[in-house]
C-alpha cells in the first residue's frame, strides 16, 4: 500500500512529509496531475462484475495502481498541460475532459484524503466559511459584502474608528490587463477611499480589529499547533504577508472555547487539515479572519517537525 501525494514539481512543504514517511518505511508515490496526459497514461475499467474502478496510471519511471492507495495528500497539483500544437478551443475541451476523467477517478479512491479537494473548495469560499464559523461559536469580524458603494461607505462610517479592512473574496491574486499576476493584499480603508467603482463587482469590508498579535493555528486530525505572530513592520500590521522578514513567532496554547469551535468548524466541512488565522485583540479575544484548508504550515520553525509528524501519522494511519 502507498501514500499518494498530489502536488507540483516544486513543493518543499510536501517534501518534508514525504521524507518523514519514507524514513518510517512507508511507500510514497508522488504525482503531479499536471503531467497528464503528456507524460502519464491513464487506464481504468468498471463493469457489472467490477463494481469499483480497476486500473491506474503508467509513467515513464513508475506506475500507480489505484487499488494500492492507502491515503492521499492533496497539496498543490499543477494544471494539466497539453501539446503546444493544439488550438485554444481544443485545449479547453481537453482540460475539462482531463479533470473529469483523471480527477473523477481519483475522487473514487475510498481512503483518507488530506483533504478532499471538493471539501477544500467549499471551505475556501469565504462567505460560507464565515457563516459556518459563527454558527460554530467562533468570533468573527463584522463583515459586509456588497457592490453598492453607498452601503459600503455607510458600513465603514458606522464602525469604530471609521476604518475597515478591505479584503479579496476569492484567491489572493489577480491578473491585470497585461496578464501578469499580482497580489491583492488587505488594505485599511476609510469612507473617503471607497470609490464608485465598487459597483463593478462584489467586495468585502470587515471591521478593523486593533490587534495585539496574530495567531496561525494549524490543525491536523484534531491536533492543534498554534503560534503567535509578532511584527514590527507597519505594512505587516495591516497584512502580515507583505513583510515576512519582520515576523517573530511564539508557540502558544489555544483557549478551550476557541479549540471547541475550531473542531466543530472542521467537522462541519469534513476536513482533516486546516490552517487558520486569528486576530487577537488587546483584551485577548480571538477573532477568526481566514480559514485555508490547504494553507502553508512549515514557516514556523518550532512547529515544523511536530506538524510534519502529525501529517505523516494521519497519512500512515498511525493512531
Amino acid at each position: 500500500m502507498t501514500v499518494l501525494v498530489l502536488t507540483g514539481p516544486k513543493d518543499a512543504t510536501a517534501d518534508l512529509v514525504i521524507a518523514e514517511l519514507t524514513g518510517r518505511g512507508v511507500s510514497v508515490h508522488r504525482l503531479d496531475p499536471g503531467e497528464f496526459p503528456e507524460s502519464l497514461v491513464l487506464t481504468a475499467r468498471i463493469g457489472p462484475r467490477r463494481p469499483s474502478w480497476v486500473g491506474g496510471l503508467r509513467g515513464s519511471h513508475r506506475d500507480l495502481d489505484f487499488g494500492r492507495v492507502r491515503s492521499v495528500y492533496y497539496r498543490r497539483p499543477s494544471e494539466h498541460r497539453f501539446h503546444r500544437d493544439m488550438s485554444e478551443r481544443d485545449v479547453q475541451w481537453a482540460a475539462a475532459e482531463a479533470r473529469a476523467g483523471l480527477g473523477g477517478l481519483l475522487a473514487t479512491l475510498d481512503c483518507t484524503w488530506l483533504n478532499n479537494p471538493r471539501k477544500n473548495a467549499v471551505a475556501s469560499t469565504k462567505p460560507v466559511a464565515l457563516a459556518t464559523a459563527a454558527r460554530c461559536g467562533l468570533s468573527i469580524p463584522e463583515t459586509l459584502i456588497t457592490n453598492d458603494p453607498d452601503e459600503a461607505r455607510a458600513f465603514v462610517g458606522n464602525l469604530s474608528g471609521r476604518v475597515a479592512a478591505y479584503k479579496a473574496l476569492g484567491t489572493q491574486g489577480a491578473s491585470g490587463i497585461d496578464g501578469e499576476a499580482y497580489a491583492l493584499w488587505t488594505n485599511k480603508v476609510g469612507v473617503a477611499e471607497i470609490p464608485d467603482a465598487v459597483r463593478l463587482t462584489a467586495h468585502q469590508f470587515q471591521e478593523w480589529i486593533p490587534k495585539a498579535y496574530e495567531v496561525r493555528l494549524t490543525v491536523v486530525a484534531g491536533r492543534m499547533f498554534a503560534a503567535k505572530i509578532h511584527t514590527s513592520s507597519e505594512a505587516a500590521l495591516i497584512d502580515i504577508r507583505t513583510d515576512y522578514e519582520s515576523h517573530t513567532y511564539e508557540v502558544c496554547e489555544v483557549p478551550c472555547g476557541v479549540a471547541s469551535g475550531v473542531r466543530k468548524l472542521l467537522g462541519a466541512f469534513g476536513l482533516h487539515y486546516a490552517a487558520m488565522d486569528f486576530l487577537v485583540d488587546q483584551a485577548g479575544e480571538w477573532h477568526l479572519i481566514d480559514l485555508n484548508p490547504n494553507g502553508q504550515w512549515a514557516f514556523v520553525p518550532e512547529l515544523r517537525n511536530p506538524i510534519t509528524q502529525a501529517l505523516a501519522d494521519l497519512l500512515e494511519g498511525t493512531p
